[in-house]
């Protein structure tokens, strides 16, 4: 691999998998049963990347108090927990792309600010065979990304420093994160947010396909 890079981080929501539809399924079911107007699936794109938590506030009526925002919180994930796998896939390239870095013996992990037991339980569910050192979620009342202390523990756990550690998402969060820790921060162009939002947010590299991965970090 070049550019130095010896291991790498993937985020996971529209990065590894396109999930928005669930997402979406689920928020808007939370938001229906409160009689709260839905949004189109692709309005998600912009609510998601900060947590479930945020996710509910963005998609709520602007005047929704704190206790609102909670409920509906709740509800999103609950609903979630019985839906997260409905519509939910690797995107086309993410298997062979993660089969080949194994081969390369490139130690990798998952870094996500979805909720730690959703990110770990969709990880063993799609992506069985792949070793990775590490999945992380955002703890129950911890700091999620842009926060750098949880990309820096997990560069610590793959044995590599973080100016040889890529950080692969697709969002601003994402190459905020790699800049904070020190990482490269690599967009992705099949994700959820737009090239510009990655550019403007600091990415060094902008990858069009997951094999594109495999030459290019």
């Amino acid at each position: 691999m070049g550019c130095g890079i010896q291991a790498v981080i993937f985020d996971l929501d529209g990065t590894l998998l396109n999930s928005l539809e669930d997402i979406a399924d689920s928020a808007n079911a939370a938001l229906a049963a409160k009689g709260y107007a839905t949004w189109p699936v692709d309005d998600y794109r912009r609510f998601v990347g900060n947590g479930m938590e945020v996710l509910m506030r963005r998609a709520a009526p602007q005047d929704a108090d704190d206790e609102a925002i909670a409920s509906l919180g709740r509800a999103m994930r609950d609903n979630y927990a019985a839906n997260w796998h409905n519509k939910t896939r690797p995107y086309e390239g993410i298997l062979p792309m993660l089969d080949m870095l194994t081969e390369m013996r490139l130690p990798l992990a998952v870094l996500s600010n979805k909720p730690h037991h959703f990110t770990t339980m969709m990880m063993r569910h799609f992506f069985p065979a792949t070793p990775f050192v590490r999945v992380q979620g955002k703890p129950e009342g911890g700091a999620g990304k842009p926060d750098p202390s949880l990309a820096l523990a997990i560069a610590d756990d793959l044995g590599v420093p973080p100016e040889y550690t890529a950080f692969m998402g697709d969002s601003g969060v994402d190459m905020d994160t790699a800049t904070a820790a020190g990482m490269m921060p690599a967009g992705v162009l099949w994700g959820f947010r737009s090239e510009e939002e990655l550019v403007r947010h600091g990415a060094r590299l902008l990858l069009r396909h997951p094999l594109e991965a495999v030459n290019c970090l």
